[in-house]
């Protein structure tokens, strides 16, 4: 080979040797770089599966809390009071709602509503009587929804004494 040829070929030796060593070293970069990367997605999965199980822990605290709201909502018998106040749909849901959890309350209003809806019935048949009762039903209605709303167990100024002692087995 001529001179030229060989400084020709040490120069393209050299060359591929540079290129080699810049692609190893340019892999050695990616490899340093990729495992960062890995060490950075271990340590972002377990900040997730940290804040996954904080949020799982915050969870199951508020699905207590609600149930146990829950349960002191319809354990207080108001909401069976009101609810028997509400078309005689309603009383029938009151008495299913109190028969699974009897309250005192509950079964106050139950009885006073019985004996009003057994008023209205039997005064229907009486042309006038039926008008003015049924005034004087509404108002009795309303007096007793109120007190329910309140929480106080008022008797109904229609023989309310008597539902409670007539039905005393609701």
């Amino acid at each position: 080979m001529s001179d030229d040829n060989k400084s020709l070929s040490d120069d393209l030796d050299d060359m591929l040797d540079d290129a080699k060593d810049g692609a190893k070293r340019a892999g050695e970069k990616i490899s340093q770089k990729a495992s960062e990367l890995a060490d950075d997605a271990k340590e972002f999965a377990g900040d997730a599966k940290e804040k996954a199980a904080e949020f799982a822990e915050d969870a199951k605290k508020a699905a207590s809390e609600f149930a146990d709201d829950a349960k002191e909502v319809l354990s207080d018998g108001k909401n069976v009071g009101v609810i028997a106040h509400i078309t005689f749909i309603g009383w029938i849901i009151a008495i299913v709602m109190n028969s699974s959890n009897k309250t005192e309350f509950g079964s106050f209003y139950i009885r006073q509503m019985l004996g009003l809806v057994l008023i209205a019935i039997v005064t229907s048949f009486i042309p006038f009587l039926n008008f003015v009762m049924w005034i004087v039903l509404l108002i009795a209605w309303v007096m007793s929804l109120i007190s329910a709303l309140g929480g106080e167990k008022k008797t109904t100024f229609l023989l309310g004494d008597q539902f409670q002692e007539w039905f005393k087995s609701l």
